[in-house]
């Protein structure tokens, strides 16, 4: 999907926390960002591993495809945690949006 065909991201998180909860899970807005044009951030969550971020990056064929950029240190939570806080400070058009549910790559890979 090209960025003049993108779905607006105000609707991509919605349509995402509804999938999720629809499922079972939590999806909750951690950022709020720009309504149509902002960033999009996952962090997903579940009970058998750490947390993982989620960031769609521009590939070189034009399209932009999910890759997990990060996974919390068990060892030191609190630098994922500030992390999130830099990113959401630096870019205030960005959306952070974490997922709480088993296998939460089948939720990012339908996204978007």
């Amino acid at each position: 999907m090209s960025d003049a065909t993108r779905l607006p991201a105000h609707l991509e998180v919605t349509g995402l926390i509804r999938r999720v909860a629809a499922a079972g899970g939590f999806a909750t807005v951690i950022a709020k960002g720009e309504r149509d044009g902002g960033t999009i951030l996952l962090v997903s969550r579940d009970s058998r591993t750490n947390p993982r971020l989620w960031e769609r990056m521009p590939q070189l064929d034009g399209t932009r495809r999910w890759i997990a950029g990060r996974s919390q240190d068990p060892e030191n939570p609190q630098e994922f945690n500030d992390y999130l806080t830099r990113r959401a400070t630096q870019d205030r058009d960005l959306w952070i949006v974490e997922l709480d549910i088993p296998n939460p790559e089948r939720f990012i890979g339908e996204t978007g």
